[in-house]
């Protein structure tokens, strides 16, 4: 394919009580919704780092009941996440009911993993997706694979495609609220209406750190500058955006990608967004809609989250 394809979606419209970003990327903890997949069979794969940690990613691969000769679809969840994130359950619900097999993957340090390894994902960490991709069956992906992400691991996702240009092992990919500018985000997130938001995600990073966090870490940019910076050979928390945000680096993916993002979200400004020169790469096929939240997109009248709706209708047209 010479480029993404020309989508046509429906305009969001949120579903009521659920008005405005906040209530949106609220919903889910809330309701916490939980989709059956007990209909599926689970089958645990386990993906070693090879780097010298002994480290491992845990990734959960269902199979629709008929194999319809389609794209794996490996999902990558966002910070403080993991395969059982109700975004990552929704996604797989809807995508094993439409014939497609599901990897859900768990970053370094995420899920069953939590408090057992050596080292930690990041924003930036790609490589570690890399070599998931590389040490796939070939019979599971046989039919291509397309990679989505959702928020951080969006941002991982982006970040690959845009590294590996037209030599990515996938045939497409996805992302839904990535922080594609990582200082922005950081900004956002520790602002005083954000407070609440601020407080419980650095609760939830340091509770899945398995190493002692200094007691002076109070912000998340305190947290990346001492504990993702120092970690991982970055300068400091500035360095670590610089390096890792996938923004500047859209212009190199060279497979389809579907970006979908919102006005409204309250951790990721679109002004990120509204600053990158989409129509310079045909392979991007950016939505961003007027609402929606942080990985929210709970429309009126869908029987799906609007984000999986639009990434259904993208890999109908990616196959």
């Amino acid at each position: 394919m010479a480029g993404a394809p020309q989508l046509t979606l429906p305009a969001f419209a949120p579903r009521w009580p659920w008005i405005g970003g906040d209530l949106q990327t609220v919903r889910n903890w809330l309701v916490k919704p939980k989709p059956p997949l007990d209909a599926w069979p689970v089958e645990r794969l386990d993906f070693d780092m090879a780097d010298g940690t002994g480290d491992l990613l845990h990734g959960v691969l269902q199979r629709p009941a008929e194999d319809r000769s389609r794209p794996l679809v490996l999902l990558v969840h966002g910070l403080t996440g993991s395969s059982e994130s109700s975004y990552m359950r929704a996604s797989t619900w809807h995508l094993l009911r439409a014939g497609y097999p599901v990897l859900r993957l768990n970053l370094r340090g995420a899920g069953p993993a939590s408090g057992r390894t050596r080292q930690f994902y990041h924003a930036g960490r790609s490589a570690d997706l890399d070599r998931a991709l590389q040490t796939l069956a070939p019979a599971l992906t046989q039919h291509g694979i397309v990679l989505v992400g959702y928020s951080l691991g969006a941002n991982v996702v982006l970040k690959y495609l845009a590294e590996q240009g037209t030599n990515a092992p996938v045939m497409a990919g996805a992302s839904i609220s990535a922080p594609i500018d990582l200082h922005a985000a950081q900004r956002r997130i520790a602002s005083l209406r954000n407070r609440v938001y601020h407080r419980s995600l650095l609760g939830a990073m340091k509770r899945g750190h398995n190493t002692e966090v200094d007691r002076g870490v109070r912000t998340i940019f305190d947290f990346d500058n001492r504990v993702v910076a120092l970690n991982n050979g970055f300068k400091d928390a500035l360095d670590y955006y610089r390096q890792s945000s996938s923004g500047p680096m859209l212009g190199t993916i060279r497979r389809p990608t579907l970006i979908i993002h919102a006005a409204d979200d309250p951790w990721i400004p679109i002004s990120a967004y509204r600053a990158v020169p989409w129509s310079a790469n045909p392979y991007l096929s950016p939505h961003l809609a007027p609402s929606g939240g942080h990985v929210g997109f709970h429309g009126r009248g869908l029987a799906m989250p609007w984000h999986d709706l639009a990434l259904q209708t993208f890999l109908k047209q990616v196959r």
